[in-house]
């Protein structure tokens, strides 16, 4: 792209930004229903946006006591195809092979990675390949591919585990900042479905609160798409709908 068209393509986003930014009150935290609502009229982009929510966390992630980390199916899922690979053998290879597993290996999988192959989202492994998979990883922990037991993703019920993963399970933990961020859908969903996917990861993370957190726990609460501004939530009702 021409110096020229990358400066009207950005002067053409930055007024669509600008004039979504004016639909929001800065100073304005919102309940869930009203910001559900105003998300689709700060949508700009052509595309289906991605739909995001981050929790401003009051806990230090250097403490591995207060890391907060899970994961979990959304009802609504999040829109998106996991291609999704298994580490097995024998019977259970064959079983994730029947739930929908894009690709079934051992030692095979292993050399493809080592060969910088990477076209999956999620690795699921039973535990007794967990020694094969330490040799990738190096490869596979920054991506945020390794599989963890806490997960699920370390596990001898590999059917369960592709299907949760097809179904669109997602993992969370708070990064250095103490924030977690989270896509809970796409924008074409609706603000019903959106609010109820959200509601549940709500709950789980509120669940998680750390015993030896002090203080306030959910600082802040922001929702937005892939281009547009973020709205604060009131995080009263975040608890109200997470029920706690």
């Amino acid at each position: 792209m021409s110096e020229t068209k990358k400066t009207r393509h950005k002067g053409v986003y930055g007024k669509k930004y600008a004039n979504a930014l004016a639909k929001v009150d800065l100073t304005k935290k919102y309940m869930l229903q009203e910001a559900f609502k105003l998300l689709p009229e700060l949508s700009y982009a052509k595309f289906d946006e991605t739909v995001d929510v981050a929790f401003n966390l009051g806990v230090d992630p250097k403490h591995a006591d207060q890391m907060v980390r899970g994961a979990l199916v959304l009802p609504h899922g999040i829109g998106k195809t996991t291609r999704v690979v298994v580490l097995a053998k024998g019977e259970k290879a064959k079983e994730a092979t029947a739930a929908g597993a894009d690709f079934v290996g051992t030692d095979d999988i292993i050399e493809k990675i080592q060969g910088g192959w990477m076209e999956f989202d999620r690795m699921i492994a039973t535990p007794d390949m967990m020694v094969a998979v330490s040799k990738v990883g190096k490869l596979l922990g920054p991506r945020g591919l390794m599989p963890n037991p806490k997960l699920g993703t370390v596990t001898f019920d590999v059917a369960k585990a592709v299907k949760e993963q097809k179904l669109g399970k997602i993992e969370y933990r708070t990064e250095k900042t103490g924030i977690i961020h989270v896509v809970i859908g796409k924008k074409s969903f609706g603000a019903q479905k959106l609010q109820e996917n959200f509601a549940v990861l709500a709950t789980a993370i509120l669940r998680a609160k750390p015993p030896t957190s002090k203080g306030t726990y959910v600082k802040k609460v922001t929702l937005s798409t892939t281009m547009s501004p973020g709205i604060s939530i009131d995080t009263a009702d975040v608890s109200s709908a997470a029920g706690i």
